[in-house]
């Protein structure tokens, strides 16, 4: 797994997550407990993996829709 986005925006969390569920492409967010454990004050990003071989094209799919994505996968 590759990470593709890491933020503490949760908004766009939700909002890559709903680009990516429809190009069909699964992803996994990590860190939601840690999120949910600091109380929602925004101290620790989550992270959005996706499989190896749809990195591309989740990157494609994002950036396409004005996300950035991290450089480091």
């Amino acid at each position: 797994m590759k990470q593709l986005l890491r933020t503490t925006d949760i908004a766009s969390i939700a909002f890559a997550k709903a680009l990516l569920d429809g190009e069909g492409i699964d992803c996994f967010e990590l860190d939601v407990n840690m999120s949910v454990l600091e109380g929602g004050i925004g101290i620790f990003p989550r992270r959005i993996m996706v499989a190896d071989e749809d990195y591309q094209d989740a990157v494609e799919t994002l950036t396409d829709n004005g996300i950035e994505v991290d450089d480091n996968p």
